[in-house]
């Protein structure tokens, strides 16, 4: 009973850590990550409320395992294959020449000798997964291109340490006891296991959601996706991979089926959860007699480690074909150790190439250096806003293709979809505005990112199946750009275009294109309808001169296409119109007042 009290005072001391600190270091600016770093800290060393971080830690790295599997689910096996290139070269490069570098650097401080060196240098090349992926998702850059380049980077840390704790076995003298051949049967096992996966993912889970959805049983859903998470990331796990691999396999091959967002929002509170719990373990774990007895040491290595890190990703990013700003947002994302490095460590004191109190000093390194990776994410901000770029995200058109292409999602793109929407048509919406698309995917939209002035990008977008292109960008330029692709490369195209004013208006329908209308047009008639409306004019006057001031502006376009901008300036009211007063007749009509045909003759 005492334990099962300790283990419930525990856990309400982590989620009253979370909901208190989380909430401050948000609003400070500081982000999440860092508060649930601070909780852990508070709670653990400081206050000495829950001693044992690292069992925490272990229950809660399927926090990771959650967020890897969400992931997952949103890349499809050809997208995946897309990204190889940065996977297994970005990725590579970047673990052999950081561990490289890092390995003399660990030799120089006296404490290892050039086998341990190499594990500890290696060790602290791989960053951290969860860290990374949580700041990527609360900025909603994890589709962007830094965004993806960065994951492919961890990705390959992920499949690397299997490798490296291969190499630590063989420097360790084989104290594990695992021979050559033992270590090829693990890894034929690895791949088979893998293997059976990707079939389970293609021909076994969408049957098996068919048949527990077809029970309306909810929770059964729920379970069952928990079961496929924890099941893949322990199958991964017992073969030597990493639970997160596991995990990310499971997602890829769930990520076509038609239950994806099902999954997905029954994961979503678990993962949150979890991950902060995984936050709050490492602010737990972290030895504040060791930080004390290796203070000098430990104030030179981690800003040497970031910064070693920093450079590293920064020059490999900049030499395959990143930005400036990118490689700077990349360099800032990944420059701290990871959860990898825990295990790492440990399995190296047990194995007996360094002591346990060595180990103790790298675990403390690097979570100090996951730490301020918040801090260097914001300090990069600055650094990266200080220039004029134009954030790209990456461009992926699975799923387009409907009745209405819609090129722009400004203001003006938003209300039009909305009415499409709400009538049941499906629209593919494309926006070159990575900015614009993280907004609107917080309110649920599914917006692609696309420029809309290029042929490729309309053609994936699915322009030749749409019966009607509409062009809501808000920029003149740019919407006469996309009208003259369209109309050069697709001339049966059906253009539906905002126009910018009345002269763009005239050009357009120079231009041939089947319908414009001016951005403030009907929202001008609206407002000076309501306003007549409040001065006391009725409802149906009001709506009356509303509907005249519309047909004296079209009339007025027609004549100004024949005879140009300046024609048809006396249909323009420029003083307040004053109606002649209606008299009451003196007499009664006669009979000759009538004409043959009936009609009145006034």
């Amino acid at each position: 009973m005492a334990s099962e009290a300790s283990m419930f005072s525990e856990l309400l001391w982590m989620l009253g850590g979370a909901a208190i600190a989380a909430p401050i270091f948000k609003r400070l600016g500081l982000g999440t990550v860092l508060g649930y770093l601070a909780a852990g800290v508070i709670i653990g060393p400081m206050l000495q409320q829950i001693t044992n971080g690292e069992e925490v830690l272990s229950v809660a790295e399927l926090g990771v395992v959650f967020l890897l599997f969400m992931i997952g689910l949103e890349l499809k096996p050809a997208r995946l294959w897309t990204m190889r290139k940065d996977i297994f070269g970005l990725g590579l490069a970047q673990v052999l020449l950081t561990g490289a570098i890092l390995a003399p650097l660990v030799m120089l401080t006296g404490k290892f000798d050039w086998s341990a060196a190499i594990i500890a240098g290696y060790g602290l090349a791989l960053s951290s997964t969860a860290f990374a992926m949580q700041i990527l998702d609360d900025a909603g850059d994890v589709n962007t291109r830094y965004g993806q380049r960065a994951f492919s980077m961890l990705l390959f840390q992920d499949i690397a340490i299997v490798p490296l704790l291969a190499l630590l076995a063989i420097l360790s003298g084989g104290a594990d006891g695992t021979s050559g051949s033992d270590m090829l049967a693990n890894a034929a096992l690895a791949l088979m296991v893998i293997a059976l996966m990707i079939a389970a993912g293609r021909y076994v889970l969408t049957p098996v959601f068919q048949i527990i959805a077809a029970t309306g049983a909810r929770e059964v859903m729920i379970v069952a996706a928990l079961f496929i998470v924890i099941g893949a990331a322990t199958a991964m796990h017992l073969v030597g991979l990493s639970m997160a691999m596991g995990a990310f396999l499971a997602g890829v091959m769930l990520a076509e089926s038609s239950y994806r967002h099902e999954l997905e929002a029954d994961i979503e509170p678990f993962r949150g959860v979890m991950l902060a719990i995984f936050f709050i373990a490492v602010g737990l774990s972290l030895e504040l007699e060791v930080l004390w007895e290796n203070i000098l040491l430990i104030i030179l290595a981690v800003p040497v480690l970031v910064a070693v890190k920093s450079a590293v990703i920064y020059l490999l990013c900049r030499l395959s074909g990143s930005s400036h700003a990118d490689a700077i947002r990349i360099a800032a994302l990944l420059p701290q150790g990871g959860e990898f490095g825990f295990v790492m460590f440990s399995t190296a004191a047990a194995g007996g190439l360094f002591s346990n109190a060595t180990a103790s000093l790298l675990i403390t390194i690097v979570t100090l250096s996951m730490v301020v990776t918040p801090l260097c994410v914001r300090l990069a901000a600055r650094l990266y806003r200080t220039e004029t770029h134009h954030e790209e995200m990456e461009e992926d058109f699975a799923g387009a293709g409907a009745d209405v292409l819609m090129v722009g999602f400004s203001r003006f793109g938003q209300i039009a979809a909305q009415i499409l929407l709400a009538s049941g048509r499906d629209v593919t919406i494309i926006d070159y505005s990575a900015e614009r698309i993280r907004q609107a995917s917080a309110f649920g939209f599914h917006i692609y990112f696309g420029d809309g002035t290029r042929k490729d990008v309309l053609i994936s977008a699915g322009i030749e199946k749409a019966k009607i292109v509409a062009v809501c960008t808000q920029k003149r330029e740019i919407t006469d750009q996309v009208i003259a692709m369209i109309q050069e490369n697709f001339p049966r195209a059906h253009i539906y275009a905002r126009s910018y004013d009345r002269g763009h208006t005239l050009a357009l329908r120079a231009r041939g294109v089947e319908y414009e209308l001016r951005e403030t047009l009907e929202s001008g008639l609206t407002f000076g309808r309501e306003t007549l409306i409040a001065l006391g004019t009725s409802e149906e006057d009001a709506q009356a001169i509303t509907d005249d001031i519309r047909k004296r502006d079209a009339k007025r376009l027609e004549i100004q296409a024949v005879e140009g901008i300046l024609a048809g300036a006396d249909m323009l009211h420029t003083e307040p119109v004053r109606p002649e007063p209606l008299m009451r007749p003196k007499r009664r009509l006669a009979a000759n007042d009538i004409d043959v045909t009936g009609r009145d003759m006034a």
